[in-house]
């Protein structure tokens, strides 16, 4: 059924990616995994994972949303899930510094004056810049309009004051998208842009982390950073709509797809251990209650392709759609650690050893719980859908910009 959203072009995008997937990204993975066990490893898997990125983006994936004006596929963004998905399938950190990237495009495609796209866009979509999008903050997490940071104007200037943390693709970005307060309450966020090589802006050793291993996802640090007032995006005060916006349309269905890749490698691993290991001389899953599992896997697999599918389809044809990335998010985080935990179980003891990619899938999926609004966010603003007491939904609003046309038959043809 999920297929069915699919045309020939983004089936064939599908058989590119995962070749590139299976030949350049897994043959890495080890080596990411290794470097990135020990603090000292850190950089090296970092730069691992940087290569590959690279490499992706100069396939012109970085670019699936990107006008064709500005050199970008103009795919949209069930194309985008796809690329997402089947690089999580072979690696979740390089899924989601993929994704990180293509959030951080996200408000410049939305809120970027001419003269911004036309400098930017370009060498995104071509995989010269790799853009960050940077609003949490460590002491109001979720809660934007919590934020401390600061930006201060001085005639044509802006100086910022402040950190950002969990910052994805912090150490192997070249322009950050940052949000920080200009005033008081809703209206007193604006975001710039602000190059990785601005002096007052520093990047902080990445720490050790559960998994992702060689996904940067760390702090920058903000003293006397000055960057001119023409790399403010969007008017001063549009900061809240900014940082909204992007975790809607761009965030939640993003890592909908980084979940869905690996909720799918873990349906790869457990039907082939059931398949290969013997009990009682007959295949593992000859056994009824293991069987049952890895069939309770498969309808989560499939479940949360159709959510994350639909969601992106929707957001390709310009409809109003937020409660649909807000449940593909929601439904792909719960149901891939539901099966992590059911494929555990079938594995045992050995899926606690690092031989088996069991471990890394499992460690991987807690990370995509967190960002763009943990599961409780997602219910609750399900709920207020529900409720009537939503305050309008971004893909209504940005449908100008989102829409493809004809829905959704543009040639997926990489950059060259």
């Amino acid at each position: 059924m999920s297929d069915s959203f699919l045309t020939k072009e983004h089936r064939e995008l599908r058989q590119r990616v995962r070749l590139f997937a299976a030949t350049q990204v897994a043959p890495r993975v080890a080596d990411m995994e290794r470097a990135g066990a020990v603090a000292e490893g850190q950089d090296a898997a970092i730069a691992i994972a940087k290569d590959l990125v690279v490499a992706i983006a100069q396939q012109g994936w970085i670019g699936a949303t990107i006008d064709k004006a500005y050199g970008g596929m103009g795919a949209g963004h069930l194309a985008k899930t796809v690329i997402i998905e089947e690089l999580s399938r072979s690696s979740a950190a390089v899924g989601a510094a993929v994704q990180a990237s293509q959030l951080g495009a996200a408000k410049i495609i939305h809120y970027g004056s001419v003269e911004q796209k036309r400098r930017w866009l370009p060498k995104i979509a071509s995989g010269s810049v790799l853009p960050t999008i940077a609003v949490t903050e460590a002491g109001s997490g979720s809660h934007v309009l919590g934020m401390r940071m600061t930006a201060h104007r001085e005639g044509l200037h802006y100086v910022l004051n402040g950190r950002k943390v969990f910052v994805g693709n912090s150490h192997i970005a070249d322009v950050h998208g940052v949000v920080a307060r200009t005033g008081e309450g809703s209206r007193g966020l604006t975001a710039f842009l602000v190059e990785s090589n601005r002096p007052g802006l520093t990047v902080a050793p990445h720490g050790q982390a559960l998994g992702l291993r060689g996904f940067s996802f760390g702090e920058l640090h903000f003293k006397d950073c000055r960057i001119p007032v023409t790399n403010r995006l969007g008017r001063e005060g549009d900061g809240r709509d900014i940082a909204d916006s992007s975790s809607t349309l761009y965030g939640r269905p993003n890592l909908a797809a980084v979940a869905l890749g690996i909720h799918q490698a873990i349906l790869d691993q457990t039907a082939r251990l059931t398949s290969e290991r013997m009990r009682y001389n007959n295949p593992l899953h000859h056994l009824h209650h293991v069987r049952l599992k890895v069939g309770l896997i498969r309808s989560r697999v499939m479940t949360s392709r159709l959510t994350a599918y639909h969601a992106a389809y929707l957001l390709d044809a310009g409809q109003a759609c937020d409660p649909d990335l807000m449940n593909a998010k929601l439904t792909g985080v719960e149901l891939v650690l539901d099966s992590a935990r059911a494929a555990m179980e079938i594995h045992a003891a050995a899926g606690l050893m690092t031989d088996a990619p069991l471990e890394r899938f499992l460690r991987d999926a807690h990370h995509i719980y967190a960002p763009a609004g943990t599961s409780d966010i997602q219910a609750l603003r399900l709920a207020e859908a529900a409720l009537g007491q939503s305050k309008g939904q971004w893909s209504q609003r940005l449908s100008a910009l989102l829409a493809l046309a004809p829905l959704p038959r543009t040639p997926l043809t990489p950059v060259a």
